[in-house]
């Protein structure tokens, strides 16, 4: 549905996307993950044919997003970052005019209206609207459209989690009804219940494409077991290894070991065979999210290193 094709984007000297080609199945949901900074809103609007790119090409069904912006833009619809209306406007006057702009049943606002929940807030004017209503109008206005994609840039932006709920609700919605849906975030646990695939971006370079299922055995393969031993050794750790360690470091009198999940407890068993006095041990298996920050930092630039650590800083904190 959707074809990335050697797509770069630079302003100057600054490069924002490079190199990027990646292709968006028909009736997927598919994330773009990144932290801050890295490309991700620039290679949404180029998609949405509103940034032309400075080399490659982004096609939606065939159609050149910016050499053939006018027919490519009737087959999506597009909830950019920060989205403003007429505060003298109504939401209801505001879906209206969205409904005639893009020749839609007027009947469709009202249905829009009570499944967005403004609860009277319709025919209230927008300067009386918070940040999160204002969203929610936004959200509104992209479930009007019956557009086969949906391109959505951190659509979440304050939204409260029961508002979030129900676009995710929405999102799965559109994709059960066969249509693409294109979204943008700097948190993995934003988007791993409804996404499908998450391309994950640092500094303008695609890192990896992956399902949510292959990051999941990512995750199944890095729990780690944490021993304290009475007779620490070094041939503890080559044993731990043998019965299908990925890792194992002994630090004093403490032995950590990464594998898989259910290799856990052959390699504790392995571990008693070999001699090995086991004062007491704990497991731990990490989020989805830890997979991520580690795939953002293991490809950060030397010189961005300081920066990614400050995004994942504040990524964990809005995980805790």
């Amino acid at each position: 549905m959707i074809e990335i094709k050697h797509l770069t984007k630079r302003f100057g000297a600054f490069t924002a996307v490079e190199d990027v080609s990646l292709n968006i199945r028909a009736g997927e949901i598919f994330a773009i993950l990144g932290p801050n900074g890295s490309g991700k809103t620039t290679m949404l609007k180029c998609v949405a044919g509103l940034v032309s790119p400075s080399s490659g090409q982004v096609l939606i069904d065939g159609l050149d997003t910016w050499g053939d912006a006018l027919r490519a833009k009737r087959l999506f619809s597009y909830l950019p970052q920060r989205v403003a209306f007429p505060e003298m406007l109504t939401a209801r006057e505001i879906l209206e005019f969205y409904c005639r702009l893009r020749k839609l049943p007027i009947e469709r606002v009202e249905e829009v209206l009570a499944s967005s929940k403004f609860n009277g807030f319709g025919d209230k004017p927008v300067k009386e609207f918070s940040g999160g209503m204002v969203q929610r109008l936004g959200i509104a206005m992209l479930a009007l459209a019956d557009a086969p994609v949906l391109l959505l840039d951190e659509p979440t932006t304050g939204l409260d989690p029961q508002a979030s709920a129900r676009l995710r609700d929405l999102l799965t919605t559109r994709r059960n009804e066969g249509r693409t849906v294109v979204l943008t975030s700097h948190i993995l646990s934003e988007v791993e219940d409804v996404a499908d695939r998450v391309a994950i971006l640092v500094h303008g370079r695609l890192v990896t494409v992956e399902s949510v299922a292959v990051l999941r055995q990512h995750l199944m393969a890095a729990c780690h077991i944490r021993v304290s031993l009475l007779n620490p050794d070094a041939r503890f750790v080559a044993a731990a290894r043998r019965a299908g360690a990925n890792a194992a470091e002994l630090s004093d009198n403490r032995l950590l070991v990464t594998s898989r999940a259910e290799d856990r407890l052959a390699i504790l068993q392995a571990l008693e065979e070999a001699g090995a006095c086991v004062e007491r041990f704990s497991t731990e298996e990490p989020s989805l999210e830890e997979i991520y920050l580690r795939y953002v930092y293991e490809n950060a630039a030397p010189d961005h290193l300081a920066d990614d650590r400050m995004s994942i800083r504040d990524a964990s904190t809005r995980i805790h």
